[in-house]
């Protein structure tokens, strides 16, 4: 079987957020069980393209309405990510530091697909599936279906992954012929809300759907702005499935990051000494429970909440207690979280930016994770938490709810019901007297870290389901 995943990022070469844990590693668990898994997305200008050596195996010119863009297709020549790996370079789109939130986005990843579906019809060998990710990769399966120029791959089964279903791709018609040329009967499948919507026409028109966890597929049917009719009624063809981690990446006994390493027979001096290191990086205490947030610092993430519940927290426990946040994002919350410092040092600390060494080690040197969601369609931190041994202190929602049962529940962490600072200052008090019976803590990490969140048996949900789909295209 020949499976061709296509999207916006992939862990090593380009990450934002969890969609490039997923793609990074899901292919690669895949690999081990089918004849041949690969991955396409954008190349941007990262240290992993800089640093690696890469051929270029097609080049061609895309057509973007008016316009027209030269591009190539690199293939890595190493196979180091574990599958075939390839970028698609269009210089004068993607010849930036970036990955998202330029004015032109829209012409970027539309250009993108476009290209990707260019190389791939003068394939030799194609695709048995398509398996595109997110809205950036939304108008592939339409396509496919109806652009004259992509007769050759319209048989071709495709699925749409959904990581996160707030964000759609919404563009206005007066961009319509961006697209090639296609029959106008179908423009119906491009439309959602008077506007062309990218996972939109993804859902009316891909073989499946997955979302990234069973909750989140089970919210998105009455709160997934404005799209909820719409998987309401392709609810049969969808499926939740919940994302899993690299145990090859986020490992503490062999993780690189980590000064020090540990297993479950030596996380308690193991993550000591992790915490004890970070402690001293910001000037903060080790023998105080270190709470921690990791991630990007949107209204979606609770982060809006984090300014009133760390002044609030520190407030309450004084000199007891330390919190850590590593993140980017609104740049109103960042100089919240900033102005903080000037107030709490010694106690509290920011760092703006995104640093995956730094986040490795963040997860192996704390007691505990915040994650208060508002939306979280699966939620890894909370998987990387438990897995080194650090207590995730969640909103029940999405993936969260999913993975999460409170430890007063005979669970794995602590759970609370609103995004709201007083739930979360109350999930903190609970952690607190928590953090003083040092046994049931302990029993509480080691069921976290005894918890299975591979790819391993996951990956096979997805080849199951792949399967499924070309016998169903057969029966047809």
């Amino acid at each position: 079987m020949e499976i061709l995943h296509i999207g916006a990022e992939c862990y090593p070469v380009a990450k934002v957020g969890g969609l490039a844990d997923v793609i990074g590693a899901l292919p690669k668990y895949q690999n081990k069980s089918v004849n041949n898994v690969s991955v396409v997305i954008p190349c941007y200008q990262t240290a992993f393209k800089l640093d690696n050596h890469f051929d270029c195996i097609h080049s061609g010119k895309l057509k973007l309405g008016n316009f027209n863009f030269p591009y190539s297709v690199l293939k890595e020549t190493s196979n180091k990510l574990g599958f075939e790996f390839y970028l698609v370079e269009i210089p004068e789109l993607f010849d930036r530091p970036n990955i998202y939130n330029y004015r032109d986005d829209l012409e970027r990843f539309l250009s993108f697909q476009i290209a990707t579906l260019d190389w791939i019809t003068g394939l030799s060998t194609l695709p048995d599936i398509i398996h595109c990710h997110d809205h950036h990769t939304g108008l592939i399966p339409f396509m496919m279906k109806y652009c004259f120029k992509y007769e050759k791959l319209k048989n071709i089964p495709t699925i749409i992954t959904i990581h996160n279903g707030l964000y759609q791709g919404i563009f206005t018609f007066n961009k319509l012929y961006y697209l090639p040329e296609f029959d106008l009967f179908h423009v119906k499948d491009l439309e959602w809300g008077n506007h062309i919507n990218s996972l939109g026409s993804a859902i009316k028109c891909a073989d499946k759907i997955t979302t990234v966890s069973p909750s989140y597929l089970n919210e998105i049917n009455y709160s997934d702005n404005g799209l909820e009719i719409l998987f309401q009624r392709v609810r049969d063809k969808s499926k939740g499935i919940l994302n899993g981690i690299d145990l090859d990446v986020w490992d503490p006994n062999t993780d690189p990051m980590l000064e020090t390493n540990y297993s479950i027979n030596s996380f308690d001096e193991g993550k000591q000494k992790n915490k004890e290191q970070l402690c001293t990086l910001f000037n903060m205490n080790a023998t105080k429970p270190l709470f921690s947030f990791i991630g990007r610092l949107y209204n979606e993430k609770g982060a809006d909440l984090l300014p009133k519940v760390i002044s609030s927290v520190l407030t309450t426990f004084k000199d007891e207690i330390n919190i850590l946040i590593l993140g980017y994002g609104d740049l109103e919350i960042e100089n919240q979280l900033k102005q903080l410092l000037e107030v709490y040092n010694g106690n509290y600390h920011v760092h703006i930016g995104y640093d995956e060494v730094l986040a490795h080690k963040t997860y192996a040197g704390s007691d505990y994770i915040l994650i208060p969601s508002r939306v979280e369609p699966c939620g890894l931190n909370q998987m990387y938490a438990m897995r080194y041994g650090t207590i995730p202190i969640v909103r029940r929602t999405g993936g969260l709810k999913d993975t999460i049962i409170d430890f007063e529940d005979n669970g794995n962490g602590i759970c609370h019901d609103q995004a709201t600072v007083e739930d979360v200052c109350d999930s903190i008090q609970r952690a607190m007297n928590l953090y003083q019976n040092k046994d049931l803590v302990d029993q509480i990490k080691i069921k976290g870290m005894n918890t299975d969140h591979s790819w391993e048996h996951i990956s096979q949900e997805y080849i199951e389901l792949y399967n499924l789909i070309i016998a169903k295209r057969h029966e047809n």
